[in-house]
């Protein structure tokens, strides 16, 4: 794994966009009869979303996939700013930043592969789970010591909330 880059200031972050797959869920997908896919979420990460919530922070939620088990599991957590089967996820956070007139320097993007890398090197805390594709390491200035699924996110909004004394 290569080194991160020099650590972000978490101190100024206003708001946590996060991928799906790889980073809220370890990445397995099961295939059930039905024909639904079953993730696992980890329940710490959960908590600490709603708790930086509760807390004033934006918390935006930006997959490719579309699948209605995660939006509910999302909606469970409060989370209102959720987009699912995102082909383009520049575009949407760039219309997501002008719509809420936010500045890429206080937002903390976490994302595990290559589709998230346009919009990590956009925000000034580029973040990863340790297990996401090294790639995604190498663009990193913050790298979680829990993988996806694992306590990644929670990791990363705890540290933020501790920097901020919010925690």
């Amino acid at each position: 794994m290569p080194a991160p880059l020099t650590p972000p200031d978490l101190s100024t972050v206003q708001a946590f966009v996060l991928d799906v797959d790889g980073v809220l869920t370890d990445g397995t997908l099961l295939a059930l009869n039905s024909g639904e896919q079953a993730r696992a979420f980890h329940i710490r990460d959960g908590y600490a979303i709603r708790y930086a919530l509760r807390k004033g922070y934006r918390i935006v939620v930006i997959s490719g996939r579309e699948e209605e088990g995660v939006r509910k599991r999302l909606e469970s957590l409060d989370v209102l700013d959720i987009y699912l089967g995102v082909d383009d996820k520049m575009k949407i956070f760039n219309t997501y930043i002008n719509v809420h007139r936010l500045d890429p320097a206080h937002i903390a993007y976490m994302g595990d592969d290559m589709p998230d890398m346009e919009v990590m090197r956009r925000c000034a805390v580029a973040a990863c789970p340790i297990d996401a594709a090294s790639d995604v390491l190498a663009i990193s200035n913050y790298v979680a010591t829990k993988g996806g699924g694992q306590g990644a996110v929670r990791e990363l909004i705890e540290a933020v909330m501790k920097a901020q004394k919010t925690w």
